[in-house]
């Protein structure tokens, strides 16, 4: 069952706007694009073993891309904004960063 929670969370996302939120207990995670704000709560809870109050989802479409005279696009993913309990323990993967 474990695999699975690992094909559901692909990576977390680390930038200046999202380091932001982590103060405020909110990491932002690259997720499974049929997966839904449930199935994204119990894998974040289950990996990190954390309490999740809120999952926040956008769909974000893929950009084009030209390289030479060939055209084609990225692939479409989704984003997923995960809030925790204001007691919880923070996620490891972004504590060394700050």
């Amino acid at each position: 069952m474990n695999m699975l929670y690992y094909n559901i969370i692909k990576r977390p996302l680390i930038t200046e706007k999202n380091m932001e939120g982590i103060s405020n207990k909110k990491y932002t995670f690259e997720v499974d694009k049929n997966s839904n704000k449930l199935q994204i709560k119990e894998a974040i809870e289950n990996i990190f073993n954390v309490n999740v109050i809120k999952v926040t989802t956008i769909n974000c479409n893929g950009k084009s891309r030209k390289v030479g005279k060939n055209r084609g696009m990225r692939s479409n993913w989704k984003k997923a904004f995960v809030k925790l309990k204001a007691g919880s323990k923070t996620i490891e993967l972004f504590e060394g960063i700050n």
